[in-house]
């Protein structure tokens, strides 16, 4: 039967490997009429993809993977920036498929220009960029002096080891937004005993390069009394 086509749906992958060209047998399925194709003939496949709706795209170095998730660094308003977990699809020519966490027009910033290779230094770069509202995608500010300690008051949505997350209002002196993000506590001697979800605390902490936010005391302020 040469020249003829035939459509064939793939029924099964055997689960075997040949050693010698590290390959898989696949099992076709395909009407064979007048049996024209027999035993012992060779054929040219070609596996074609299922009709997709129309993608979003992004470039492959968009998107950082931390080891336990998949994330986008999304540029926003007044030169504030924001990770954002997405679910990727298909890779192919310098691009990557988008298939849920972002919306076309959406302004994202490249990964290699922060050199992110895991979610602790993913953290410590969302605090240095958003630390000045003059922040760009082609420069992030300096960082602040290791001395300098800024306060505010919190309230505490998870604590997972030494790391605890927070919700705080408008920090003047980073210009920081409201923001929920990341401190790491300090030592256990040098905080109150107990802390869990949902206490109101009054922090103190600076910045730290590559990490997230070092917390040097917190202490326990009663519902209501945080400004």
């Amino acid at each position: 039967a040469p020249g003829q086509r035939f459509t064939a749906r793939v029924q099964a992958l055997l689960p075997e490997v040949d050693a010698a060209t590290r390959t898989l047998k696949a099992r076709l399925e395909l009407a064979n009429p007048s049996a024209r194709l027999v035993p012992g003939m060779f054929v040219q496949l070609r596996f074609a993809e299922p009709p997709r709706a129309k993608s979003l795209l992004v470039p492959m170095d968009a998107v950082i993977h931390t080891g336990r998730r998949s994330v986008v660094m999304l540029a926003e308003a007044e030169g504030r920036f924001r990770p954002v977990e997405v679910k990727t699809g298909l890779e192919a020519q310098g691009q990557t498929e988008i298939l849920a966490g972002l919306e076309p027009g959406q302004r994202v910033v490249l990964a290699g220009q922060f050199l992110i290779d895991s979610e602790a230094t993913l953290r410590g770069v969302e605090a240095r960029l958003n630390r000045s509202p003059g922040a760009s995608e082609a420069s992030a500010p300096p960082p602040a002096p290791e001395a300098a300690l800024h306060r505010t008051p919190a309230r505490i949505e998870a604590i997972e080891g030494d790391t605890v997350t927070l919700d705080h209002p408008p920090i003047p002196s980073l210009k920081w937004p409201q923001m929920v993000m990341d401190f790491r506590l300090p030592p256990a001697e040098r905080r109150p005993r107990g802390l869990a979800a949902g206490e109101q605390v009054e922090i103190e902490f600076r910045m730290q390069d590559g990490d997230v936010p070092q917390i040097t005391s917190v202490q326990r302020v009663a519902p209501g009394a945080a400004k």
